[in-house]
């Protein structure tokens, strides 16, 4: 079987949060139905860092290689992801030569973005106090602001008792690892799009 590594954004220069960023992640693939057949999962923190790892390893040619990061911003969902980062002010990512659109996945606009499929899982990590009319109500996720996104979970959750209010770095894995993939794919094309290629990289 071939190996597949997965270059994720996330796990910032931290040694623990990138054990519990590859952690969210394996759980969160595992529930989508990858148990036995999982990628390794590399935790880059930053996207340029994902990008230039990623990258490097197009080069090597000794395993197939694919890229998820976040949008940062709107993108449609026929939209080339590497046109989106090749274009997007602040990236200039460019294709590697020997790399398809199908190694290149965004989460849209935002990892976070996927919390809001699963609403059940938000109120059952936060627990008392958790306000779930306080989050982004338009149920079309990957057109739901960067910001929006965040500050609907602060919202949210600003009065949650023992938890504090959201913080990426203390609750963001954690949830990842929680939420329902089919919920997620059911109202992010993109997620869809990620988990459908990931399939047919593990079974080629």
């Amino acid at each position: 079987m071939v190996t597949v590594k997965l270059y994720v954004e996330g796990g910032g220069d931290f040694k623990k949060l990138q054990s519990q960023c590859r952690q969210g992640f394996r759980t969160f693939l595992e529930k989508a139905g990858f148990k036995g057949h999982m990628p390794r999962i590399v935790s880059c923190g930053g996207r340029r860092e994902a990008y230039d790892r990623f990258n490097t390893a197009c080069r090597s040619k000794e395993e197939i290689s694919l890229l998820l990061i976040d949008s940062e911003e709107f993108v449609s969902s026929n939209v080339s992801p590497w046109n989106h980062l090749s274009n997007r002010s602040g990236d200039g990512f460019t294709k590697p030569s020997n790399a398809t659109d199908d190694q290149c996945h965004l989460m849209v606009v935002c990892m976070e973005s996927w919390f809001l499929a699963d609403r059940v899982a938000l109120h059952k990590f936060f627990g008392q106090g958790f306000n779930a009319n306080a989050l982004p109500q338009n149920s079309n996720i990957e057109f739901i602001s960067k910001k929006d996104v965040y500050d609907g979970l602060q919202n949210a959750t600003s009065h949650c008792k023992p938890k504090a209010p959201y913080g990426k770095g203390e609750h963001s894995f954690k949830i990842l690892g929680l939420i329902n993939p089919t919920k997620v794919c059911a109202v992010s094309p993109w997620a869809k799009r990620f988990l459908d290629a990931l399939k047919i990289f593990i079974n080629s």
